[in-house]
C-alpha cells in the first residue's frame, strides 16, 4: 500500500470511528455536512482523496475541529 492510500485509509477509519462514536449514521453525517450521503461512505472506505474543503464539512457536522480529524 502506498503512503498516499495508507493516509486516506486511515483517515476514513477516523472519520467512521468519530460518526459511530456520536451513534450517527452516514445519513445524518452527510445531512450535516451538505454532503452526499454516498461521498461519506466514499471517504470512509478510501475511495475518495478528500479536499479540504470538504474536510472542513465533516469536521463541522461532526462538532469538532479540523485538527480532531487528524489524531489516530
Amino acid at each position: 500500500m502506498s503512503q498516499t492510500n495508507e493516509i486516506i485509509t486511515i483517515f476514513g477509519k477516523r472519520i467512521a470511528y468519530l460518526r459511530q462514536n456520536q451513534k450517527l449514521s452516514q445519513e445524518k453525517l452527510a445531512e450535516r455536512s451538505g454532503l452526499h450521503r454516498t461521498y461519506i461512505g466514499m471517504v470512509e472506505r478510501a475511495e475518495r482523496n478528500i479536499s479540504l474543503l470538504n474536510i472542513n464539512k465533516l469536521a463541522n457536522g461532526l462538532g469538532v475541529s479540523i485538527d480532531k480529524l487528524f489524531i489516530f
